[in-house]
């Protein structure tokens, strides 16, 4: 019985032609071997699975070849290339960074740089997943890489390029691999089911290669395992079955009755997916996937960007094209909330019920609001006529008596005279009504005739407040101002506002004339204490003064300069004198116990 090899290492590329993918990798290389245009340092990164290693393994094996075939590629029959193909080649080192990332590990790898090449030009070293290298082994490889020995070639290989430190990037010629594409791993499993003699349906393989996402060893592997579960004869019934994929074909039937508004069908639908062992989450994220590729179709442009079986883009362009785009974008948000929530909430099932409840009446609810924002557009404001305003008085008569203002409209007009200290306020006589009843128009303003009387009672009453205001007003003297000043003191203190009350103390204080306070501020920090708490200040002093119309003046002084000169501080020896000469035992205690000082 021979030993099974799986398909990624079987059908591992050998030349630089079978790479699956990376054609613009590959000539590139090509053509710096035919015009022997090397870098010492290759810097190969980009996703899992798509050739980086398998690239820098055909690089080191191509460029020892000793008879190199004209269009760039090994001949493999050669000594080199038959000890590569061997594994037994003293010229190619590979490094697992991973498991060996130390300072010592990279010192070792420095060590062997040093002796040339037995056999063959170059001596290559392939160091995979670098990026797993500590930062201390980084700085011990760089001189090395930087000026390598003239037949020392280094190939770094990682999925993760951010990671690696900027000095080691730039010594480096850099090839970004990419993802394989869907139609590149199709045709590269059918090679390969067509030399292991393996019945394998196209879609069957397309869902395979959907289900890499790009990476072919996760492809080989995935058909590895199906063509043991289903015994060579790989189906795409069997595939979804193997895969735990949920079919297109129920989400179909799910749009069509949720566009129907058929709640019942699509919870049955939905029932019978979970039945089958579908995860609410699975079936929410496989559905908008669906409206994702449903949203593609509808634009030529990007209908290539459909990740969908070949049998199945008819459907999706036919149901695209009657599913507006409105739905399909608002479904899509829908779905991604209930996703959110779904890791949230403890009843799974009802949250995807809910989601499909919300898509059953989604079109109807965009309808409403189309319908509104018409209304809206529509709507027109209210239209007011223009009144004339009435005058009230003399002029009332007068003025219903013209045939002009009836045919105008009633006017109101208001004359309210200021009243003044020295003339007492006139009280308007209610006129006399007319013997002709008003018009209808004028019914509802005919208790205006009245209200002049009130309005004089109501000028009189305000007039009487001022007088009495002003009379019952103190005096501003400096002795009253100390007083309410310290009342204020007082009142901060209370508010335990410490900082304040010690600026307040400070401050100077002064009558400027009857009506304006003189405050004087030494310094910034006084000002902006005064101005935090002058709103209540003023406040409390026309409180105080029973005067409204009292203000406040501040003034900023800066302090003169012999305020701020004063003794200089004692220094530590000044102090212990001092000290001694005030208490002269503190100098037998320092002798006793053997003390000396920290100037």
């Amino acid at each position: 019985m021979d030993k099974f090899i799986v398909s990624a290492r079987k059908y591992r590329p050998q030349t630089f032609d079978t790479v699956v993918g990376q054609q613009h990798i590959t000539t590139t290389l090509k053509n710096a071997i035919s015009h022997n245009q090397l870098a010492h340092a290759f810097l190969f990164c980009g996703p899992r699975g798509v050739g980086k290693t398998t690239c820098a393994r055909i690089l080191a094996k191509t460029i020892n070849c000793e008879q190199l075939q004209p269009n760039g590629e090994a001949c493999d029959r050669c000594d080199s290339c038959r000890t590569f193909n061997e594994g037994s080649s003293l010229n190619i080192h590979e490094l697992d960074a991973a498991s060996n990332n130390s300072v010592d590990d990279i010192r070792t790898l420095t060590e062997q740089v040093r002796f040339a090449p037995q056999m063959g030009k170059y001596k290559v070293y392939i160091i995979d997943e670098v990026h797993m290298l500590s930062s201390s082994a980084f700085n011990a490889f760089l001189k090395t890489l930087e000026e390598p020995p003239s037949y020392a070639i280094f190939i770094l290989a990682t999925t993760e390029k951010h990671k690696i430190l900027p000095t080691i990037l730039s010594r480096c010629q850099i090839f970004d691999f990419k993802r394989i594409t869907l139609h590149d791993t199709v045709d590269h499993l059918q090679e390969i089911a067509v030399k292991e003699h393996i019945k394998a349906e196209k879609p069957a393989l397309q869902v395979i290669a959907q289900k890499s996402e790009g990476c072919m060893r996760d492809a080989l592997s995935i058909l590895d395992k199906i063509v043991s579960f289903t015994n060579g004869e790989v189906t795409y019934q069997n595939t979804l079955e193997h895969l735990n994929i949920l079919d297109a074909d129920y989400f179909f039937q799910l749009l069509e009755a949720l566009q129907q508004q058929d709640l019942a069908e699509a919870m049955l639908l939905f029932d019978q997916i979970n039945q089958k062992g579908f995860e609410g989450d699975m079936v929410l994220n496989a559905f908008s996937e669906f409206l994702r590729n449903l949203l593609v179709c509808k634009d030529d442009k990007v209908a290539h960007l459909l990740e969908a079986v070949e049998s199945f883009r008819d459907r999706y362009v036919a149901a695209a094209r009657n599913t507006p785009t409105s739905w399909v974008v608002s479904g899509l948000n829908l779905l991604n909330e209930a996703e959110i929530q779904f890791k949230q909430t403890r009843n799974k099932r009802l949250t995807v019920e809910l989601a499909l409840i919300k898509l059953a009446y989604l079109q109807q609810a965009l309808e409403t609001a189309t319908g509104k924002k018409k209304l809206m557009d529509k709507a027109q404001p209210l239209q007011f006529r223009a009144l004339r305003p009435i005058r009230i008085g003399s002029d009332l008569r007068a003025e219903q008596e013209s045939p002009a203002s009836s045919a105008d409209g009633p006017r109101l007009v208001i004359e309210t005279p200021a009243p003044t200290p020295a003339s007492k306020p006139t009280t308007t006589a209610a006129p006399t009504p007319s013997p002709t009843p008003p018009p209808a128009s004028t019914a509802s303003t005919s208790h205006l005739t009245r209200s002049p009387g009130k309005l004089s009672r109501l000028r009189e009453q305000i007039a009487a407040e001022n007088r009495q205001a002003q009379q019952q007003a103190r005096d501003l003297n400096p002795d009253d101002l100390a007083v309410a000043w310290r009342e204020y003191v007082l009142r901060l203190k209370a508010a335990q506002k410490h900082s304040v009350v010690t600026n307040f103390e400070m401050m100077e204080v002064s009558v400027q004339s009857p009506e304006l306070v003189r405050v004087v501020c030494t310094g910034e920090l006084q000002l902006g204490f005064f101005k935090q708490e002058r709103t209540h200040l003023l406040e409390h002093l026309q409180q105080f003064f029973g005067n409204p119309a009292l203000n406040i003046h501040h003034e900023l002084v800066d302090l003169p300069e012999e305020a701020h000169s004063g003794p200089a501080p004692l220094s530590t020896r000044e102090q212990y004198l001092r000290m001694v000469e005030k208490y002269p035992l503190v100098r037998e205690l320092k002798e006793r116990l053997g003390l000396d000082l920290d100037y």
